[in-house]
Formats: structure tokens, C-alpha cells, sequence
């Protein structure tokens, strides 16, 4: 008979030690009592989530509701449109926009006369329907959470929350019954492709490594996540870390290793602190360091801040940031599960890899490569960003096609605007047009457009947005995060955006065109690594797919999408105009003209095109033309 109190307070010992402290953790658990969920992630909090919670907190206790609820601080709810997010359980009421004046109405109401608060419903854009469950919201309701499944119901700095969920389990059952073979024999089986943007196989990589006959063996997990508009492993680590923990034990066990390292940007400090936390609390219970569970396996683990610079996440020069030198790529061969950290074998993989491990263990590789198409299984997490109405997180099974994200899920565009394109992989990936929007969301069918999966990114763009424009500002993160080590991606990426900001700035020529075309191959060949192998792809995509927009800019100097400040001119509509003065009183700089109660004018000479009055105008009168015209009174 275990003695619960006792294994408390010391190491969990035994898998059977473990399997009894979860039967006492959910023994002890009341399914009668209320949870108050409330996201505490970046995003939510930006919008005050802490404030909520903490109003929460103190609204329970004044009102000596304590026994009866619990007010639980969790991760990102994914729905990052609608922060911050309240979730009351076991109802599953799902308020929205959620601010703390209406805390107390939320206790009084819901909590204590299970009355719904109608305004805080969130209301379908398509059916104009309140919706009251989480579940039911579109936004949820059209995808499939594994990974992600528990980021909304656990606290991600309490391990009991994860254990009795389940936690751990994986590592228990390899531990009990698997060998390192086996386990990586699943991983192959699971078909598991790395999440982080190459889409290599998880179970082979591991098997180079743990084949390879130099040690020690380190095992890294990168979490250097700089792709703009990207957020999904930054999201993992802050909402559920010992999920990508347990992966990274598992995955240490089936390679060989006894150390290893997250690196993770400093630019991230709730996720650095929630693993930093996580990880103690493994090592407390006995999930971490010597004699995992009382085996003779053990696993040490060490978090590595990473200044942020986007060419370490690149393996090599990962690598050579933890060693504490300049993050620069290495010629490969040798590849790093031959000789990596300190030149020894190492395995890298990136947070949403890990966080699949877990599953595909006490599932089994075959359930898991039951979900996904042929070549690419499971789901995948996507950041989804843009012009769009419903921004967030989405996880769907691989396979399900852009149009069912975009328009399924993300509600389509708002204001009524057309779609253009959605650029997928970050500054390394493309822009896939309207055209391809029935592509399923696989690596080998993105690829096939000119883009790449990434590690997630999904940045929609409406009929506002100028193509060249989208080409210049990717072009100007790799060119400003190039390590500068090769001569084809410094002084090549620098010579492709000084084009393309000419470009937008009406100074094209016709011969620009080819001139990025054959810079952008000269690059892709000539550089050492993925930033400048695939900085010119966001250049060659909008090429392909909206070659008329380079075009307009370079012959007829005109922006298509009116986007491109020195090709347009904001100017005044006469018999529109009510000379209310609103736009004078919102110009930076002073350009409108005119009196009281008359028509207003633009001066062109000092108008900076931020704009602002075309924004505020009440009457429609202020419109976007070609350039400036010879009068700027229509």
C-alpha cells in the first residue's frame, strides 16, 4: 500500500508510485465544484487577463466562495481575437472580451443563479447567433486539438494539473515496457515530421543520433521562434510545458542521452519562466535527473536564453550560441546527430515536435499515422494572422485545405474585403494566392506552390495589401537577421531590397524583374544555410503569382492595391465634403486646408500619407487616387 501523504512531500519512485498519486489527485478532485478559466497568456494578458483573473480571485474570496469555486489561471484558449477569455466549468460557458467591470456580474449571475450574461456571448459573424459553450463556437468546433487540448483547462505552473490529466503516462509506459528501439520505432511508425519548418522525420533523425557512436549525447529542443506573426511554440511553453518536457524525456531516453538544453528566446520571458518553473517541479517528483521513477535512466535539463536573433534557429548556429559563440551556421557535413554540441552527437528538435511525443507513445505510431494524409501526419498548429476575422491558434489534421482554415475557422476576411493571398513560412516561406486556396495543408502540396509549411505562421492578406510591398518587408527581416557569414545572402539580399524598395517607391525599371529573379537563384545556391536558401522565396512567390502588381509599379508607377506611399495621393471628394474640419484636427502635419462649413483640400507637398484623415472622415469625402493629381480639389 502506498502512502500518498508520503509520496507528496518526496520523489515519485516507481511508475506505480506515479499511477497512485493520479488516482488521488482525481479521487480528490470535486466534479461538482465551478472552475473559472481564465487565459493568462501574452495575448490575453495584453488585453488585461491578469487584472481579470486577479479581480476573480478576489471577488471569490470576498464572497466566501472558495469551497466552491476555483479560479484557474491557464495558458493561451487559442481564440486570441476575443481576450481576454473566462471558460466557467464543468458548463463550459465561454465569455469573451471579458474586462473587470464585469467580474462581479459574472459571480452574482452565472456563478451563483446560473444565469447567462448575454453581451459577453460570443456572436457568430455568419448566422448573427450567440453561441453559449466553448465547444460550439465555430472557431473551436471545426478543429481537432491533440496537442493543444489541454492548454485551456490546466494551470501550466501547477504539475498536479498535468499529471491528472494524464502526464507522464507516456514516460511511465516506455519506462515500463519499451526499449529505446521501440520507442523510436513508434516515432517512425507515427510517420512524425519535424514542426519546426524542414519537416524531416522525427523517428529517423532520432535514429542517426542514437546510432552514432561518439558521447555523451545532448538532446536540444529549439524554441528560438522568430518567424513574424508566429506564436505557437511560445503559446506551448507557456500554457502546457511539461507536455513538451515528457516529449524531451521520452526522446532523450530513445537517442542515449543524460543532458540537454531548451533554448528559447529571451524575447519570450513568460514562456523562459513557466519551463523554468516546470522544470524544477519535474525534477521535485522525480520526472527529472537521476534514476527517473527508479530506473537507471537519467536526464538532466538546462534552459539557454537566446539573444533572439532569427538565424539561431538554424541547427548549426544554435548550436554555437549555446556553446557561447556568435550564432553563425556551419557547413554541413557533419550533420549535428553525428557531431553537433561541443562536437559531440546531438538531436534538435522544436516545441511542437516534442509536445507530439507523449500521444504517439501511449497510442501507439499506427493509431497516430491514422490522422494527416499520406506523407504528413497528424495535426499541426498554425498561428493565424492577417487580415482575417478570427485570429489565434488553430490546430487541424494535416491535409485540411486553406480555404477550410481561412474561411472555416478564421471567418473569412472582414469589412467585406476579397481575399488575396496567405503567406505561409514566415520570411522563409511564400504567398499562395486565391487561385491555390483549395491546397491541403501538407508539406510536400505547400511546397509544391512555392511556399513551405514553416514552423506555422499563416499571415492572411486582403485586396488592401501590395504584393511588392509584402516582398520588400520579409526581404527586410532576413537582409537585417543575415549573420552576414555568406557573400550571396549579405550583399545578395541587400542588393534585392534596395530594388524592390525603389520599386515601391516609383523608381522601377523594367529590367528590375529579371534582375531579382536571377539574384534571388545566385542566392538560394551560394548561401550555407536555410535563411539565405530560401530569403528570396516571399520574392519569387509574389512574382509568380502577381507578377501585373511589379508591373504597374515599374511602367505605369501605380500601386494596384493603393498601398505604396509615393504612387498615391489622398485627396478630397467636393460635393462630399461638409468642411466639418475633422481632418485637419487628425493631420500630423497639418495638410488639409479650408474653412468651416466649406469643401477642405489636401496640400500634396506636406501630406506624409499616414492616413489618419481618410480613417476619421465621417462622409466618405477623402479618397486614395494615383499619385497626386495636378488639383487636389475634385
Amino acid at each position: 500500500m502506498v502512502n500518498m501523504e508520503k509520496v507528496k512531500m518526496q520523489k515519485l519512485k516507481s511508475t506505480e508510485e506515479l499511477n497512485a498519486y493520479r488516482k488521488s489527485l482525481n479521487k480528490a478532485k470535486d466534479p461538482n465544484k465551478v472552475r473559472i478559466a481564465i487565459c493568462n497568456s501574452t495575448g490575453c494578458n495584453a488585453f488585461g487577463g491578469e487584472g481579470v483573473r486577479a479581480a476573480f480571485e478576489q471577488a471569490v474570496e470576498a464572497q466566501g466562495l472558495k469551497k466552491k469555486v476555483e479560479v484557474l489561471k491557464t495558458g493561451c484558449h487559442g481564440f486570441c481575437e476575443r481576450g481576454p477569455i473566462a471558460v466557467i466549468l464543468p458548463r463550459e460557458i465561454f465569455y469573451q472580451k471579458v474586462a473587470i467591470e464585469d467580474v462581479d456580474e459574472i459571480i452574482s449571475s452565472t456563478i451563483l443563479k446560473g444565469e447567462i450574461i448575454d453581451r459577453l456571448l460570443y456572436e457568430d459573424p455568419g448566422t448573427g447567433k450567440k453561441v453559449i459553450h466553448e465547444h460550439e463556437v465555430p472557431f473551436y468546433a471545426k478543429q481537432k486539438r491533440m496537442v493543444f487540448k489541454d492548454n485551456n483547462r490546466i494551470d501550466p505552473t501547477r504539475i498536479d494539473h498535468y499529471i491528472e490529466r494524464g502526464g507522464y503516462s507516456g514516460l511511465s509506459k516506455m519506462l515500463t515496457s519499451m526499449s529505446p528501439g521501440q520507442v523510436i520505432e513508434e516515432v517512425k511508425k507515427s510517420g512524425l515530421r519535424g514542426r519546426g519548418g524542414g519537416g524531416f522525420p522525427a523517428g529517423l533523425k532520432w535514429d542517426f543520433c542514437r546510432k552514432a557512436e561518439d558521447s555523451p549525447k545532448y538532446l536540444i529542443c529549439n524554441a528560438d521562434e522568430g518567424d513574424p506573426g508566429a506564436f505557437m511554440d511560445r503559446s506551448l511553453l507557456e500554457g502546457n510545458p511539461h507536455l513538451v518536457l515528457e516529449g524531451m524525456i521520452i526522446a532523450a531516453y530513445a537517442i542515449g542521452s543524460k543532458s540537454g538544453y531548451v533554448y528559447v528566446r529571451t524575447e519570450y520571458p513568460l514562456a523562459v519562466k513557466h519551463i523554468r518553473i516546470a522544470i524544477e517541479q519535474a525534477k521535485e517528483k522525480g520526472f527529472l535527473g537521476d534514476n527517473i521513477l527508479g530506473t537507471d535512466f537519467s536526464f538532466h535539463l538546462k534552459i539557454k536564453e537566446g539573444a533572439g536573433a532569427f538565424v539561431c534557429g538554424e541547427e548549426t548556429a544554435l548550436i554555437a550560441s549555446i556553446e557561447g559563440k556568435r550564432g553563425m551556421p556551419r557547413p554541413r557535413p557533419p550533420f549535428p546527430a553525428v557531431s553537433g554540441l561541443w562536437g559531440k552527437p546531438s538531436n534538435i528538435n522544436n516545441v511542437e515536435t516534442f509536445a507530439n511525443i507523449s500521444y504517439i507513445i501511449l497510442n501507439g505510431g499506427e493509431n497516430y499515422a491514422k490522422i494527416g494524409t499520406e506523407k504528413s501526419k497528424g495535426t499541426k498548429i498554425f498561428a493565424l494572422t492577417g487580415r482575417i476575422n478570427n485570429t489565434g491558434l488553430v490546430e487541424v489534421p494535416m491535409g485540411t485545405t486553406l480555404r477550410e482554415v481561412i474561411f472555416g475557422i478564421g471567418g473569412g476576411i472582414p469589412k467585406g474585403r476579397k481575399f488575396k493571398a496567405v503567406q505561409m513560412g514566415g520570411p522563409s516561406g511564400g504567398c499562395i494566392p486565391e487561385s491555390l486556396l483549395d491546397t491541403p495543408v501538407d508539406y510536400d502540396a505547400i511546397t509544391a506552390t512555392g511556399a513551405i509549411m514553416g514552423s506555422g505562421g499563416m499571415v492572411v492578406m486582403d485586396e488592401t495589401t501590395c504584393m511588392v510591398d509584402v516582398a520588400r518587408f520579409f526581404l527586410k527581416f532576413t537582409q537585417a537577421e543575415s549573420c552576414g557569414k555568406c557573400t550571396f545572402c549579405r550583399l545578395g539580399t541587400k542588393r534585392m531590397l534596395e530594388i524592390l524598395e525603389g520599386i515601391c517607391e516609383g523608381k522601377g525599371k523594367p529590367e528590375d524583374i529579371e534582375t531579382l529573379e536571377k539574384l534571388s537563384e545566385f542566392i538560394k545556391d551560394g548561401s550555407l544555410c536555410g535563411l539565405g536558401q530560401t530569403a528570396p522565396n516571399p520574392v519569387l512567390t509574389t512574382l509568380k503569382y502577381f507578377r501585373d502588381e511589379y508591373e504597374a509599379h515599374i511602367i505605369d508607377k501605380h500601386c494596384p492595391a493603393k498601398s505604396c506611399r509615393p504612387l498615391i495621393a489622398f485627396t478630397v471628394i467636393k460635393d462630399l465634403c461638409k468642411g466639418c474640419g475633422l481632418c485637419a484636427k487628425v493631420c500630423p502635419v497639418g495638410a488639409p486646408k479650408g474653412k468651416k462649413k466649406e469643401p477642405f483640400s489636401i496640400d500634396q507637398d506636406i501630406c506624409i500619407k499616414c492616413g489618419q484623415c481618410l480613417a476619421k472622415c465621417k462622409f466618405d469625402a477623402i479618397r486614395i487616387h494615383r499619385r497626386a493629381p495636378v488639383t487636389t480639389l475634385i
